[in-house]
This record gives structure tokens, sequence and C-alpha cells, in this order.
């Protein structure tokens, strides 16, 4: 029997591409510069608005009551932790709420969510430095390893779908963290690809605790846990522990054949900065992101719908195929994981209070009979032009459309949205906005002085640029 050498093999190119972006890969774009800073601010918003939530923050209590000097920091806390626990902090706390950034593709997913690994780690190597007599990070290094974890994420999701073999798409951030975290930690190119194969031969999270009957909260602490991991495992990497070469590509036992039936992942886009340019992000509602434009048409229509729920007969929601697949419900929805990706949910509480908030996913409003009576009263319908022009590269969509039916045939115009306030195309309209969100999450911990400090710190973009961000991180504990 004869023995194939496994260093004889060239690693996947995949693996290599990616490794070399992150290591290599100059970043120039102003725009996407410009557009990190403010998914900074928003994604440290979410986690502040998220520590008023018991669910939250009873999982980021160590297991073990410690404190790590010069360990990393979890802002709006007293946590100072290893990077690796403050890791899952950061990414829960950023994730919990459903409120940050996000990406739609064949597959979709929160490339904020990486912060957990790049916070995290950035500050833990930033104070041990400062000891040493060496340059922590700056902010600007951060927000270029926030560009770069989105690029990985974002462009494998362009035109592969792990949902439809259902894998998780925190597998994408943890891909992404551990391949920034190992520029980070100035590991080589082989010790880089290493770690990106430890990603692939990983246990992968399924789709589970997504989708009825058992949609839960672990989705609100699965890409902290993916952050947690990849922190991990470029650890694992800089030991000079050995990486699986044909992780991806080996027969049988690699990922393709495993999970993707033989196929190979079809990147057709090089790495730049791209994803971080077309973000979308969530100003104005905690919803699923598909839902969207749904819940800002819901508001349009709440004033002519509101002294008439009884009345109505039907509502219709035209949309595209990614919600019918991932948040067209019926039933009993058991809790707010499960209520704020349906879309019916989150079409019925804007037209009968006119707002939705992250509160109302709670059982308290979810009691009210009316928001199942008409959930019951809801059908979506596919639009294939809504569908195209969701996975339209010029375009990205998320398009939907509600019209109400009363009892005796009178129908409403039916109000239509293709682009939510968080889309490139209504990037001037949104960002007053999301500045707007940001002070508030930020008067939720801190008091006036602070605010403004803080608040003064951000908004002088060339000062704030040069920062380190230990220091920022202090002012935010």
């Amino acid at each position: 029997m004869s023995i194939i050498s496994n260093y004889s093999l060239a690693p996947d190119k995949v693996m290599v591409d990616i490794a070399k972006y992150v290591l290599n890969h100059q970043i120039t774009n102003e725009e996407a510069f410009g557009t990190a800073h403010y998914c900074l601010l928003d994604s440290i918003g979410c986690g502040l608005e998220a520590l008023s939530y018991k669910a939250c923050t009873k999982l980021l209590e160590p297991i073990v009551p410690t404190h790590v000097p010069n360990g990393a920091k979890v802002f709006g806390t007293s946590y100072q932790l290893s990077p690796i626990d403050a890791a899952f902090n950061i990414g829960t706390l950023i994730r919990w709420l459903d409120y940050n950034d996000t990406w739609l593709a064949q597959e979709w997913g929160h490339p904020s969510d990486n912060l957990g690994a790049i916070l995290a780690l950035g500050d833990f190597i930033s104070r041990n430095n400062i000891l040493c007599g060496q340059k922590p990070f700056s902010i600007k290094d951060i927000l270029t390893f926030m560009i770069k974890a989105h690029e990985i994420q974002g462009i494998l999701a362009l035109e592969n779908s792990f949902n439809k073999v259902g894998l998780d798409h925190v597998i994408l951030v943890k891909l992404a963290s551990t391949a920034v975290c190992c520029a980070m930690l100035k590991l080589t190119l082989e010790e880089t690809i290493n770690a990106i194969s430890l990603v692939f031969v990983d246990g992968q999270s399924l789709r589970t605790y997504r989708h009825y009957p058992n949609t839960g909260s672990r989705k609100s602490w699965a890409a902290g846990d993916a952050t947690s991991r990849a922190v991990r495992l470029a650890y694992i990497a800089k030991t000079g522990e050995m990486g699986y070469k044909t992780a991806l590509s080996a027969k049988t036992w690699g990922f393709y054949d495993v999970y993707f039936d033989g196929k190979p992942f079809v990147i057709n886009r090089e790495y730049d900065s791209y994803v971080m340019e077309n973000i979308l992000f969530k100003i104005s509602y905690p919803a699923e992101f598909h839902a969207q434009t749904a819940v800002e048409c819901a508001m349009q229509l709440h004033e002519k719908v509101k002294n008439k729920l009884h009345e109505i007969k039907k509502i219709t929601i035209r949309t595209h195929e990614s919600a019918i697949r991932i948040i067209d419900k019926q039933g009993v929805l058991h809790n707010p994981a499960d209520r704020d990706h349906c879309i019916s949910y989150m079409v019925a509480v804007p037209l009968i209070y006119g707002r939705l908030t992250a509160l109302d996913y709670e059982d308290d409003i979810a009691s009210n009979s009316m928001i199942d009576d008409l959930r019951g009263k809801m059908v979506c319908v596919e639009d294939v032009n809504f569908s195209k022009d969701y996975l339209d590269p010029n375009k990205r969509s998320i398009a939907n459309a509600i019209t109400v039916e009363f009892i005796g045939g009178t129908i409403l115009d039916e109000v239509v949205c293709e682009y939510p306030v968080g889309h490139k195309r209504r990037r001037q309209e949104g960002i007053p906005l999301l500045i707007d969100k940001f002070k508030t999450n930020l008067a939720r911990k801190y008091d006036a002085n602070t605010q403004e400090h803080i608040l003064a710190v951000v908004n002088n973009h060339d000062q704030f640029n040069n920062m380190p961000i230990n220091e920022f991180i202090d002012l935010l504990c």
C-alpha cells in the first residue's frame, strides 16, 4: 500500500487566495473606510442595547469568575477576559437583537459579527504591545480588519449557498474572523493557510436553531461562538500546528464532498472592499433583513388601517424567494427569536401599533390576539422580478409590497418598497438616522457627559482613526 504525503499536495486555491488577501492586500477605497466607521459605531450601539436583556447578559458571565490583567475588555461591562472569552461576549452582544448590518446574496449573514474577534483580539494585543514598548492597533487598523472580514464573508456568500445544504452562515463568520485574526497575530502565509484549513475541517453549525419547529435563542449567540472559535484556531496555528492542504477538495473526506455534493465554491470577484462599500444597515427596525422593506410598507399603512383592523379580510405580501424560504411562517411562534424571523409578525405589529422595536418581540406584546388574527389573514406570494433583483449585483434590492383588502371589497393601493433605508442607494438618507440610533444606544448606558465625550471623539474622524483601540474601549467600559 502506497502512502501519499500531505506535504506533496498544493493547498486549495480558495484558502491561499484568502490568506494572501488578508495578509497582503492594501485597502485604499475611502468610501469603504467611511462606511466601516459608521459600521463600527452601529455595531457597538447594538451591543449596548443588548445589555438591557437578561437573556443575553446571563451568557456573558465567565464560567469561572476571573479577571485577566491586560486582557480584552468587553465594552459596556466590567469584564476583562482572555481574547477567546471576550470574543464570545462581544460577538454575542453585537448580534443579540438582530439589529447589526446585513449582507444578502446566495448566502446571507451579518459581517459585523466578526467584530467579536476583531475588537477582542485588537484590544488584547494592543494592551500587551504597550507593555512591551510596541505600538497598539489604531482605529484605522481596526477598520482595515473590518473591511477585510466583511469582504471574505461577503464574497464567499455571493454565489455559494450554505443554508441550502443545512449549514448556518456563521461558518463564514468563523472563516473571516480566523483569517483576520491571523493577520492581527502576524502569522506567516503558511500558518494562515493552516488556520483557514482548520475552519473547514472543524465542526459546523446546523441551521436548526433558525427554523421551525426549533427556532431559538442560539441564533443570537451563534456568531459570538464562531468568533470565539476563530480566535482559538488562529492561536492554534500560531503554535506551528499543522494544517490540511486539501481540506476543501479532498475526495470523500473534504468539505466539498461532505457538504457540497462535490461542487467547489464559485468565486467570481476579486477580494478588495466591495462588501463594505455595499453593506446593508439595519437602521429603523430590529427585524430579519428580508422583511425590512415589508415593515416600511406596514408603517406607511398604519394610519389607514389602525381603526379598521377587524374589518381586514386579506393581506397580500408580494415578496422575493428568500423571504418565503426563511421567514414565511404560519402557526404558533414560541419566543422572541421565533418572532423576529417571521414576516407576518413583523408586518402585523406595525400595522397595529405603528412601530417595531426589540421589545415588541417579547411575550407581553405577542399576547395581543390581534397579531395572530392579522397573521392568519396574510399570504406571501413570490414576485419573480423581486427575486431576480435581489441577486442582481447592480441592484441587490430587498423588495416587498403589501396590499390590504377589507371585508366588503375595498382594496387599498399597494404599497411597495424596493430598497430599505439602510441600503447603499439610500445612504444619504440613512447615515443621519444611523447616527441617531447610535446616540440613542449611548444614552442607554452612559451619563450625559460621557455621551458627549464619546460623540466628540468619534465625530473627529482623523483624530479617531489615529486613536489606539484600547483607549477607545476604555471609554466604553
